[in-house]
């Protein structure tokens, strides 16, 4: 089965925490919820778009931080103390370019009206087409090898 391509949302802060990890990234979507994570598979491709810079925050930064590929193996429970005991998922990320989605608008194919463009990240996950993914991935500067795109 060919890899599938996914957009998640998240504040920078925590899509640079996930990417940032070593010794190998990760992924949470919907504040730690399980039942998304299960939609991916190995080998599918996630680009993260961060519409601000800190959860809640109100800056307007709407850019794509990260790119990578989803690991092998299921979603897991990770303590992350005071209670909080997310869903993850491993992510290889790639090196990339945080990019502003700004000049892609006009672009994507998920975006099907400009005007509204920021409607679908509602969602916090949902598919793209590879023509989308990799636009991203150009944007970003990222290691299409990595992607392999």
């Amino acid at each position: 089965m060919a890899p599938r391509n996914w957009i998640a949302v998240a504040s920078a802060e925590h899509a640079r925490r996930g990417r940032d990890h070593r010794p190998l990234g990760f992924m949470q979507v919907g504040h730690g919820k399980h039942a998304p994570l299960k939609r991916l598979a190995a080998g599918d491709r996630v680009a993260y778009y961060s519409p601000a810079t800190v959860f809640g925050g109100t800056d307007k930064l709407q850019s794509f931080v990260s790119i990578g590929v989803v690991q092998a193996g299921e979603p897991y429970e990770f303590d992350m103390g005071q209670g909080f005991v997310p869903w993850r998922r491993d992510v290889a990320y790639a090196a990339a370019h945080e990019a502003s989605i700004a000049p892609l608008i006009e672009r994507l194919a998920f975006i099907e009206k400009p005007q509204q463009w920021g409607y679908k990240f509602r969602f916090g996950l949902f598919d793209v087409t590879d023509a989308d993914i990799a636009l991203i991935a150009r944007t970003m500067q990222a290691d299409l090898k990595a992607l392999a795109l």
